[in-house]
Protein backbone atom coordinates (compact mmCIF):
# COMPACT_ATOMS: atom_id res chain seq x y z
CA UNK A 1 0.00 0.00 0.00
CA UNK A 2 1.47 3.65 -0.91
CA UNK A 3 1.27 5.39 2.21
CA UNK A 4 0.09 8.95 2.87
CA UNK A 5 3.90 10.36 2.28
CA UNK A 6 4.70 9.15 -0.24
CA UNK A 7 0.92 9.98 -1.81
CA UNK A 8 1.89 13.79 -0.40
CA UNK A 9 4.37 14.13 -2.71
CA UNK A 10 2.87 12.45 -5.69
CA UNK A 11 -0.19 14.37 -5.76
CA UNK A 12 -0.17 17.52 -3.90
CA UNK A 13 1.83 20.39 -4.70
CA UNK A 14 4.93 21.19 -3.35
CA UNK A 15 5.60 24.27 -2.12
CA UNK A 16 9.57 23.81 -1.26
CA UNK A 17 12.00 21.35 -2.10
CA UNK A 18 12.06 19.99 2.00
CA UNK A 19 9.33 19.68 3.22
CA UNK A 20 9.05 18.75 7.05
CA UNK A 21 6.73 15.29 6.28
CA UNK A 22 5.20 15.30 9.66
CA UNK A 23 1.94 13.19 9.41
CA UNK A 24 -0.42 14.61 11.67
CA UNK A 25 -3.70 12.26 12.80
CA UNK A 26 -4.85 14.07 15.37
CA UNK A 27 -4.43 17.60 17.39
CA UNK A 28 -5.50 18.64 21.04
CA UNK A 29 -4.92 21.06 22.93
CA UNK A 30 -1.11 22.05 22.57
CA UNK A 31 0.25 18.97 21.10
CA UNK A 32 -0.41 17.03 17.87
CA UNK A 33 -0.14 13.98 17.54
CA UNK A 34 1.40 11.54 14.63
CA UNK A 35 -0.19 8.15 12.71
CA UNK A 36 2.38 6.04 15.41
CA UNK A 37 1.95 7.29 18.38
CA UNK A 38 4.31 10.77 17.85
CA UNK A 39 3.61 13.51 19.91
CA UNK A 40 4.63 17.05 19.32
CA UNK A 41 4.37 19.97 21.48
CA UNK A 42 3.38 23.06 19.21
CA UNK A 43 5.36 25.98 19.18
CA UNK A 44 3.70 27.15 16.01
CA UNK A 45 0.07 27.05 16.54
CA UNK A 46 -0.02 26.71 12.96
CA UNK A 47 1.45 29.92 12.21
CA UNK A 48 -0.42 31.88 14.68
CA UNK A 49 -3.73 30.23 13.91
CA UNK A 50 -4.14 28.05 16.89
CA UNK A 51 -4.33 30.60 20.05
CA UNK A 52 -6.29 28.85 22.25
CA UNK A 53 -4.88 25.52 21.28
CA UNK A 54 -5.89 22.90 19.10
CA UNK A 55 -9.57 21.63 19.18
CA UNK A 56 -10.74 23.68 21.51
CA UNK A 57 -14.36 22.42 23.51
CA UNK A 58 -15.84 25.45 22.58
CA UNK A 59 -15.04 25.68 19.34
CA UNK A 60 -16.08 22.20 18.89
CA UNK A 61 -19.28 22.31 19.96
CA UNK A 62 -20.27 25.56 18.16
CA UNK A 63 -19.03 23.88 14.98
CA UNK A 64 -20.99 21.19 15.56
CA UNK A 65 -24.18 23.02 16.03
CA UNK A 66 -23.96 25.21 12.75
CA UNK A 67 -23.24 22.04 10.59
CA UNK A 68 -26.68 21.01 12.14
CA UNK A 69 -28.26 24.06 10.43
CA UNK A 70 -26.76 24.96 7.29
CA UNK A 71 -23.50 25.40 5.61
CA UNK A 72 -22.66 27.38 2.14
CA UNK A 73 -25.96 29.03 1.26
CA UNK A 74 -24.90 31.95 -1.04
CA UNK A 75 -22.41 34.40 -1.73
CA UNK A 76 -20.94 36.86 0.67
CA UNK A 77 -23.32 39.96 1.75
CA UNK A 78 -26.61 38.64 0.27
CA UNK A 79 -28.41 36.81 3.17
CA UNK A 80 -28.73 37.48 6.47
CA UNK A 81 -26.43 34.62 8.67
CA UNK A 82 -26.83 34.56 12.08
CA UNK A 83 -23.20 33.42 12.56
CA UNK A 84 -21.69 36.12 10.15
CA UNK A 85 -23.88 38.99 11.78
CA UNK A 86 -22.86 38.18 15.18
CA UNK A 87 -19.07 37.33 15.03
CA UNK A 88 -18.58 40.99 13.52
CA UNK A 89 -20.82 42.46 15.79
CA UNK A 90 -18.82 41.01 18.78
CA UNK A 91 -15.16 41.60 16.72
CA UNK A 92 -17.18 45.73 16.98
CA UNK A 93 -17.43 45.79 20.26
CA UNK A 94 -13.63 44.76 21.03
CA UNK A 95 -12.75 47.53 18.67
CA UNK A 96 -12.47 51.68 19.21
CA UNK A 97 -15.73 53.57 17.80
CA UNK A 98 -14.24 54.85 14.77
CA UNK A 99 -14.25 50.86 12.95
CA UNK A 100 -17.79 50.59 12.16
CA UNK A 101 -17.85 47.73 9.25
CA UNK A 102 -16.36 43.93 8.89
CA UNK A 103 -15.71 42.36 5.58
CA UNK A 104 -15.33 38.95 6.36
CA UNK A 105 -13.04 37.09 3.57
CA UNK A 106 -11.60 33.31 3.85
CA UNK A 107 -7.60 34.38 4.32
CA UNK A 108 -5.51 36.51 5.52
CA UNK A 109 -4.13 37.40 1.94
CA UNK A 110 -7.72 38.66 0.72
CA UNK A 111 -8.05 40.69 3.12
CA UNK A 112 -4.73 42.62 2.42
CA UNK A 113 -6.42 42.20 -1.22
CA UNK A 114 -9.96 44.11 -0.09
CA UNK A 115 -7.81 46.94 2.04
CA UNK A 116 -5.65 47.64 -0.97
CA UNK A 117 -9.08 47.99 -2.92
CA UNK A 118 -11.06 49.91 -0.99
CA UNK A 119 -7.90 52.34 0.31
CA UNK A 120 -7.73 53.09 -3.71
CA UNK A 121 -10.79 53.74 -4.25
CA UNK A 122 -11.72 55.91 -1.07
CA UNK A 123 -9.09 58.43 -1.48
CA UNK A 124 -9.09 58.44 -5.10
CA UNK A 125 -5.23 57.89 -4.80
CA UNK A 126 -3.02 55.24 -6.51
CA UNK A 127 0.47 54.62 -4.28
CA UNK A 128 0.49 52.21 -1.79
CA UNK A 129 3.56 52.42 0.80
CA UNK A 130 4.66 49.05 2.82
CA UNK A 131 8.21 48.00 4.84
CA UNK A 132 11.00 46.22 3.51
CA UNK A 133 10.92 42.69 4.64
CA UNK A 134 6.83 42.68 5.12
CA UNK A 135 5.09 40.04 4.60
CA UNK A 136 0.92 40.54 4.06
CA UNK A 137 0.57 37.55 1.49
CA UNK A 138 1.38 35.31 -1.64
CA UNK A 139 -2.06 36.89 -4.12
CA UNK A 140 -0.19 38.85 -6.36
CA UNK A 141 -1.42 42.20 -4.83
CA UNK A 142 -0.36 41.23 -1.71
CA UNK A 143 3.03 39.85 -2.91
CA UNK A 144 3.62 43.49 -4.24
CA UNK A 145 4.05 45.04 -0.34
CA UNK A 146 6.66 42.54 0.00
CA UNK A 147 10.36 44.42 0.13
CA UNK A 148 12.29 41.36 -1.51
CA UNK A 149 13.50 41.10 -5.36
CA UNK A 150 13.18 37.56 -5.85
CA UNK A 151 9.95 37.58 -4.66
CA UNK A 152 9.26 40.22 -7.40
CA UNK A 153 11.33 39.07 -10.25
CA UNK A 154 9.95 35.62 -10.20
CA UNK A 155 6.36 36.71 -10.51
CA UNK A 156 6.37 40.11 -12.42
CA UNK A 157 5.45 41.98 -12.78
CA UNK A 158 3.24 42.42 -10.23
CA UNK A 159 1.07 45.67 -9.20
CA UNK A 160 2.48 48.98 -10.08
CA UNK A 161 2.99 52.38 -7.75
CA UNK A 162 4.02 50.77 -5.00
CA UNK A 163 7.18 52.13 -2.43
CA UNK A 164 8.96 51.27 -0.22
CA UNK A 165 10.20 52.59 3.51
CA UNK A 166 12.19 50.89 6.19
CA UNK A 167 10.33 49.36 9.12
CA UNK A 168 10.88 51.67 12.64
CA UNK A 169 12.93 54.50 10.56
CA UNK A 170 11.25 57.64 11.47
CA UNK A 171 13.14 59.38 8.23
CA UNK A 172 11.76 57.41 5.95
CA UNK A 173 8.18 58.69 6.24
CA UNK A 174 8.82 61.81 3.98
CA UNK A 175 8.32 59.32 1.69
CA UNK A 176 4.43 59.53 2.71
CA UNK A 177 2.64 61.89 0.46
CA UNK A 178 -0.68 63.72 -0.56
CA UNK A 179 0.05 60.92 -3.78
CA UNK A 180 -0.33 58.16 -0.88
CA UNK A 181 -3.40 56.22 -0.52
CA UNK A 182 -2.44 54.01 2.01
CA UNK A 183 0.47 53.16 4.42
CA UNK A 184 0.22 49.24 4.94
CA UNK A 185 2.31 47.79 7.26
CA UNK A 186 2.47 44.78 10.13
CA UNK A 187 1.90 45.87 13.52
CA UNK A 188 5.10 43.58 14.61
CA UNK A 189 6.90 42.48 11.75
CA UNK A 190 6.56 38.99 12.11
CA UNK A 191 8.78 37.52 8.28
CA UNK A 192 11.39 39.74 9.36
CA UNK A 193 12.49 38.15 12.20
CA UNK A 194 9.58 39.23 15.02
CA UNK A 195 10.57 42.88 14.66
CA UNK A 196 8.60 45.45 17.33
CA UNK A 197 8.43 49.33 16.39
CA UNK A 198 9.13 51.65 18.97
CA UNK A 199 6.13 53.49 20.06
CA UNK A 200 7.59 56.71 18.46
CA UNK A 201 7.67 55.31 16.01
CA UNK A 202 3.98 54.63 15.23
CA UNK A 203 2.92 57.88 16.77
CA UNK A 204 4.76 59.48 13.90
CA UNK A 205 3.70 57.17 11.36
CA UNK A 206 -0.06 57.87 12.76
CA UNK A 207 0.66 61.72 12.44
CA UNK A 208 2.09 61.73 8.87
CA UNK A 209 -0.65 59.98 7.76
CA UNK A 210 -3.15 62.42 8.86
CA UNK A 211 -0.92 65.05 7.81
CA UNK A 212 -0.86 64.14 3.93
CA UNK A 213 -4.31 62.24 3.97
CA UNK A 214 -3.20 59.00 3.33
CA UNK A 215 -4.89 55.79 5.41
CA UNK A 216 -3.02 53.62 7.81
CA UNK A 217 -3.43 50.24 7.51
CA UNK A 218 -2.21 47.40 10.15
CA UNK A 219 -1.66 43.87 9.37
CA UNK A 220 -2.39 42.24 12.16
CA UNK A 221 -2.93 38.85 10.66
CA UNK A 222 -0.18 37.50 13.06
CA UNK A 223 -0.78 39.69 16.09
CA UNK A 224 -4.64 39.46 16.27
CA UNK A 225 -6.72 38.04 19.14
CA UNK A 226 -4.08 37.99 22.23
CA UNK A 227 -0.66 36.62 20.20
CA UNK A 228 1.43 39.71 21.75
CA UNK A 229 -0.40 40.22 25.34
CA UNK A 230 -3.14 42.52 24.16
CA UNK A 231 -5.93 41.44 22.09
CA UNK A 232 -4.55 43.43 18.79
CA UNK A 233 -0.90 44.90 18.89
CA UNK A 234 -2.09 48.10 18.07
CA UNK A 235 -2.98 48.56 21.62
CA UNK A 236 0.45 48.79 22.47
CA UNK A 237 0.82 52.15 20.62
CA UNK A 238 -2.10 54.35 21.68
CA UNK A 239 -2.55 54.70 18.22
CA UNK A 240 -5.84 53.82 16.04
CA UNK A 241 -5.30 52.42 12.47
CA UNK A 242 -8.23 53.16 9.75
CA UNK A 243 -7.90 49.62 8.40
CA UNK A 244 -7.42 47.04 10.34
CA UNK A 245 -6.58 43.20 8.69
CA UNK A 246 -7.14 40.11 10.26
CA UNK A 247 -7.11 36.23 9.88
CA UNK A 248 -4.81 33.35 11.68
CA UNK A 249 -5.78 33.17 15.13
CA UNK A 250 -9.45 35.14 14.26
CA UNK A 251 -11.27 31.66 13.39
CA UNK A 252 -9.89 29.03 16.21
CA UNK A 253 -8.91 26.88 13.41
CA UNK A 254 -11.19 27.54 10.60
CA UNK A 255 -10.37 29.67 7.68
CA UNK A 256 -11.08 33.13 8.20
CA UNK A 257 -9.96 36.29 7.53
CA UNK A 258 -11.36 40.29 7.72
CA UNK A 259 -10.51 44.07 6.97
CA UNK A 260 -12.31 46.02 9.50
CA UNK A 261 -12.95 49.88 8.29
CA UNK A 262 -15.14 52.74 9.63
CA UNK A 263 -18.15 52.48 7.57
CA UNK A 264 -17.86 55.43 5.29
CA UNK A 265 -14.54 53.96 3.82
CA UNK A 266 -16.50 50.41 3.39
CA UNK A 267 -19.37 51.06 2.14
CA UNK A 268 -17.65 52.34 -1.16
CA UNK A 269 -17.63 48.88 -2.38
CA UNK A 270 -21.76 49.30 -2.56
CA UNK A 271 -21.57 51.01 -5.96
CA UNK A 272 -20.00 53.07 -8.83
CA UNK A 273 -19.94 49.44 -9.55
CA UNK A 274 -21.96 47.40 -7.41
CA UNK A 275 -20.63 44.56 -6.22
CA UNK A 276 -17.24 46.37 -5.91
CA UNK A 277 -15.48 43.56 -3.73
CA UNK A 278 -17.33 40.00 -3.91
CA UNK A 279 -16.26 36.35 -2.64
CA UNK A 280 -18.45 33.22 -2.35
CA UNK A 281 -16.91 31.67 0.13
CA UNK A 282 -16.13 34.51 2.70
CA UNK A 283 -17.77 34.32 6.13
CA UNK A 284 -18.33 30.71 5.70
CA UNK A 285 -21.27 30.24 8.61
CA UNK A 286 -18.90 27.79 10.05
CA UNK A 287 -16.11 29.40 10.01
CA UNK A 288 -17.89 32.36 12.23
CA UNK A 289 -19.50 30.35 14.50
CA UNK A 290 -15.67 29.35 14.98
CA UNK A 291 -14.73 32.66 15.15
CA UNK A 292 -17.29 33.68 17.59
CA UNK A 293 -16.69 30.90 20.04
CA UNK A 294 -12.74 31.28 19.60
CA UNK A 295 -13.53 35.04 20.79
CA UNK A 296 -15.57 34.49 23.65
CA UNK A 297 -12.72 31.42 25.06
CA UNK A 298 -10.05 34.34 24.49
CA UNK A 299 -12.45 36.70 26.86
CA UNK A 300 -14.28 34.54 29.25
CA UNK A 301 -11.11 32.46 30.15
CA UNK A 302 -8.88 36.00 30.29
CA UNK A 303 -6.29 34.28 28.61
CA UNK A 304 -4.70 37.57 27.52
CA UNK A 305 -4.04 38.06 31.09
CA UNK A 306 -1.38 35.15 30.98
CA UNK A 307 0.54 36.28 27.85
CA UNK A 308 3.10 38.26 29.48
CA UNK A 309 3.91 36.23 32.66
CA UNK A 310 4.30 33.20 30.38
CA UNK A 311 6.52 35.48 27.81
CA UNK A 312 8.37 35.82 30.66
CA UNK A 313 9.27 32.49 31.45
CA UNK A 314 10.07 31.32 27.73
CA UNK A 315 12.80 34.25 28.43
CA UNK A 316 14.21 32.77 31.83
CA UNK A 317 14.19 29.59 30.65
CA UNK A 318 15.69 30.08 27.21
CA UNK A 319 18.62 32.38 28.99
CA UNK A 320 21.67 30.46 26.91
CA UNK A 321 25.14 32.12 25.74
CA UNK A 322 25.13 30.59 22.97
CA UNK A 323 21.58 32.42 21.93
CA UNK A 324 22.62 36.25 20.47
CA UNK A 325 19.15 37.93 21.28
CA UNK A 326 15.57 36.62 21.76
CA UNK A 327 13.11 39.27 20.10
CA UNK A 328 9.53 39.73 20.64
CA UNK A 329 6.42 40.75 22.31
CA UNK A 330 4.03 37.93 23.93
CA UNK A 331 3.85 35.03 23.04
CA UNK A 332 5.27 36.08 19.38
CA UNK A 333 8.72 35.85 19.97
CA UNK A 334 12.13 34.50 17.96
CA UNK A 335 15.19 33.18 19.04
CA UNK A 336 18.29 34.45 17.04
CA UNK A 337 21.38 32.66 16.09
CA UNK A 338 24.03 32.78 14.04
CA UNK A 339 23.32 30.99 10.60
CA UNK A 340 21.00 28.76 9.19
CA UNK A 341 22.58 25.35 9.77
CA UNK A 342 22.32 25.91 13.59
CA UNK A 343 18.39 27.13 12.73
CA UNK A 344 18.17 23.67 10.85
CA UNK A 345 19.79 21.40 12.97
CA UNK A 346 18.13 23.08 16.28
CA UNK A 347 14.35 22.94 14.81
CA UNK A 348 15.35 19.09 13.35
CA UNK A 349 16.92 17.94 16.94
CA UNK A 350 13.36 19.71 18.58
CA UNK A 351 10.80 18.01 16.58
CA UNK A 352 12.73 14.64 16.87
CA UNK A 353 12.81 15.03 20.67
CA UNK A 354 8.79 16.05 20.32
CA UNK A 355 9.04 19.77 20.22
CA UNK A 356 7.70 21.72 17.29
CA UNK A 357 9.37 25.02 16.18
CA UNK A 358 10.20 26.63 12.77
CA UNK A 359 11.93 29.64 11.38
CA UNK A 360 10.90 32.79 9.37
CA UNK A 361 10.68 33.92 5.44
CA UNK A 362 12.93 36.88 5.65
CA UNK A 363 15.03 35.90 8.55
CA UNK A 364 16.58 32.12 8.11
CA UNK A 365 18.95 33.06 11.21
CA UNK A 366 16.13 33.38 14.02
CA UNK A 367 13.69 30.39 15.60
CA UNK A 368 9.89 30.70 15.87
CA UNK A 369 8.38 30.93 19.09
CA UNK A 370 4.85 31.47 19.19
CA UNK A 371 2.70 28.48 21.59
CA UNK A 372 -0.86 28.55 21.98
CA UNK A 373 -2.27 31.31 24.73
CA UNK A 374 -3.25 28.00 26.36
CA UNK A 375 0.27 26.53 27.10
CA UNK A 376 0.86 25.39 30.29
CA UNK A 377 3.71 26.24 32.55
CA UNK A 378 4.88 23.09 33.08
CA UNK A 379 4.92 22.59 29.11
CA UNK A 380 7.09 26.02 28.29
CA UNK A 381 9.91 24.17 30.57
CA UNK A 382 9.78 20.99 29.05
CA UNK A 383 9.82 22.87 25.76
CA UNK A 384 12.13 24.77 26.69
CA UNK A 385 14.67 22.35 28.06
CA UNK A 386 14.65 20.65 24.65
CA UNK A 387 15.52 23.78 22.78
CA UNK A 388 18.53 24.21 25.35
CA UNK A 389 19.61 21.14 24.75
CA UNK A 390 19.52 21.66 21.01
CA UNK A 391 21.36 24.88 21.34
CA UNK A 392 24.13 23.45 23.04
CA UNK A 393 24.54 20.41 20.83
CA UNK A 394 24.47 22.66 17.27
CA UNK A 395 25.21 26.57 18.07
Amino acid sequence: MISNRELFLQNTAQTSNSPRLIEVEKAEGSYLYGPNGQKYLDLVSGFNVSNIGHRHPKVIEAIQNQIDKYLHVTVYGEFVQAPQVQFATKLLNTLPNSFGSVYLTNSGAEAVEGSMKIAKRYTGRRQIIAAKNAYHGSTQGALSLIGGTAYHEAYAPLLPEIEFIEFNNILDLETITTQTAAVIVEAIQGEAGVRVPTKPYMQALRARCNEVGALLVFDEIQTGFGRTGKLFAFEHFDIVPDILMLAKGIGGGLPLGAFVAPKEIMDVIKDNPMLGHITTFGGHPVSCAAALASLDVIQNENLIAGVAEKEALFRKELAHPKIKEIRGLGLMMCIQVDNFDQVYNVSKYCAEHSVMIDWYLHCETALRIAPPLTISTQEIREACQVIRLAIDKFC
